[in-house]
C-alpha cells in the first residue's frame, strides 16, 4: 500500500491553470486544478514538464506555495510561485505565456525532508525561516498551513531580498503579522524602503540573534534560497550554538529548478 502510494504522487498529472497571479514584475503565481491530486505537506515540490510540439520536453522543480487543504470542493488546488529568469528555458513561458484554461503537466508531491506539519512532534515550538529570495516559496507554504490550521508554534521569517519591488506576498504577509505570532524581517541587499533608513547587507550572526530564535528556545530552522545563500546562513546558525539536526535547507540553483 505504501508503494502504491509513492506511485501514486510520481505519476504525471495534468492540471489546468485556474487563475494567474502577478506577485512582482518578474515572480506570477500559477493556481492549478489538479483532479486525482494526492495531498501534500507544507515544503513539499512537484516536477513540471513541458513538451514542444516536435516532443521535445523538459522538467524544471518547483516549490509548492499553497497550504494543504483538506475537504475543500471541488478539484484539488495547487499553488506553484515561479521567478522569472532572463536566460531560463521554462520560467518565461510560465510567466509570461501561460494562461487560464491552459494545460499543465505535473508530478509530485516530492521530498519529506523539508516540511512542517503542524500535527507533527514538536509542532509547538518555535520555528524559524530564513529565506533567500524566491526561497520563501516553501516557507510561505508553511505559514499558511500554521494559519490554516489555527497553530499556536511561534514562527519568524527572516527575509532576504535585493530591494521592496522584489518581495513576494508583500501584502499577505503583512495581514499575517498583525497579532498572529508571526514576526517577519527583511533584509534588503541593495535597496531598503525610501525614508526608512535601513542599512542594506546581508544576512549576519546580528542578523540571527535579533531577529531569529536563541538556540535555548529550541527552535525548528528552515533555510531556502540560493546554494551560497543557505550554506552561508547554515554555517552562522551553528556557530550561533543551533544543533546542526534541527536545521533543514533546501537550496536551488541557477537553472530555473525550485522554489
Amino acid at each position: 500500500m505504501a508503494r502504491a502510494a509513492v506511485l501514486g504522487r510520481l505519476t504525471w498529472r495534468v492540471g489546468t491553470v485556474a487563475a494567474l497571479r502577478d506577485e512582482t514584475a518578474t515572480a506570477r503565481t500559477i493556481v492549478l486544478d489538479v483532479p486525482g491530486w494526492p495531498g501534500h505537506l507544507a515544503g513539499q515540490h512537484v516536477d513540471v514538464r513541458l513538451t514542444a510540439e516536435d516532443g521535445y520536453s523538459t522538467e524544471r522543480s518547483y516549490s509548492i506555495a499553497s497550504a494543504p487543504v483538506d475537504g475543500q470542493a471541488g478539484p484539488p488546488v495547487v499553488e506553484l510561485t515561479v521567478q522569472r529568469l532572463a536566460d531560463g528555458e521554462v520560467s518565461p513561458y510560465l510567466t509570461q505565456t501561460l494562461a487560464v484554461g491552459y494545460p499543465l503537466e505535473l508530478r509530485g508531491p516530492v521530498g519529506g525532508w523539508f516540511v512542517w506539519n503542524p500535527d507533527g512532534p514538536g509542532s509547538t515550538r518555535p520555528v524559524l525561516l530564513v529565506a533567500g529570495g524566491s526561497g520563501v516559496v516553501p516557507l510561505m507554504a508553511m505559514i499558511r498551513e500554521r494559519a490554516a490550521a489555527g497553530g499556536r508554534a511561534p514562527f519568524r521569517l527572516i527575509y532576504s531580498v535585493r530591494d521592496p519591488g522584489a518581495v513576494l506576498y508583500a501584502d499577505e504577509l503583512a495581514r499575517k503579522r498583525a497579532g498572529d505570532g508571526l514576526e517577519v524581517t527583511y533584509v534588503y541587499t541593495r535597496t531598503a524602503p525610501p525614508g526608512s533608513g535601513q542599512p542594506t547587507g546581508r544576512i549576519n550572526a546580528a542578523t540571527l540573534a535579533s531577529a531569529g530564535w536563541p538556540p535555548a528556545e529550541s527552535p525548528a530552522v528552515f533555510v531556502c534560497g540560493p546554494t551560497g545563500f543557505v550554506e552561508a546562513v547554515a554555517d552562522l546558525l551553528v556557530r550561533a550554538g543551533h544543533g546542526a539536526g534541527a536545521i533543514k535547507t533546501e537550496r536551488f540553483g541557477p537553472s530555473g529548478g525550485k522554489p
